[in-house]
């Protein structure tokens, strides 16, 4: 799906949108992505066994301090080194008891692979984003989208939440 807009040259474009798609909830059920049209999405996969699991922690953070511009969507992987064993059960558990997680959780999902989620799909592929063609190397790697639901950039697992990289869009 694409959005028509204008160039500064006057001449119509297309750009494309990631909110014709949607997500499971850790709880089972269907998200539409259009839900958070006019805010940021910060898509994050997530492990608990993770040597950055503890970026949960700063995740919540980001989430709370800019509540009113940005939604911080966390979707559990069991692809890097098996660390998201659990089921959602007891990753929504995990995520609540040690880090006091409530920003919105997905069901396990494949962030690369021939079953990869089609919201990865769409934020790894510059056919499908306009912009950028990447590949998900670890869990904790984040990608930020647009109010309009255009991709802004990514950002490996070693950049932090609370870094300048990701907070200067919503200041």
């Amino acid at each position: 799906m694409s959005l028509l807009s204008i160039s500064s040259s006057g001449k119509a474009q297309n750009s494309p949108s990631i909110h014709h798609l949607s997500y499971t909830s850790i709880s089972g059920d269907s998200i539409d992505l259009k839900t958070y049209e006019a805010k940021f999405i910060l898509f994050v996969n997530v492990a608990s066994e993770c040597g950055f699991t503890s970026q949960y922690e700063d995740l919540e953070k980001l989430s709370k301090k800019f509540q009113d511009q940005l939604v911080v969507i966390g979707f559990p992987c069991n692809q890097f080194g098996g660390q998201e064993p659990g089921n959602e059960d007891e990753i929504q558990s995990f995520c609540q008891v040690n880090f006091g997680v409530s920003f919105p959780l997905s069901s396990k999902i494949d962030v690369k692979g021939k079953n990869q989620h089609p919201i990865y799909k769409w934020l790894t592929n510059k056919s499908e984003n306009g912009k950028s063609t990447s590949s998900v190397k670890w869990n904790f790697q984040k990608y930020l989208v647009d109010p309009e639901g255009k991709f802004v950039n990514y950002y490996y697992s070693f950049t932090k939440p609370l870094s300048e990289k990701i907070t200067k869009h919503f200041k």
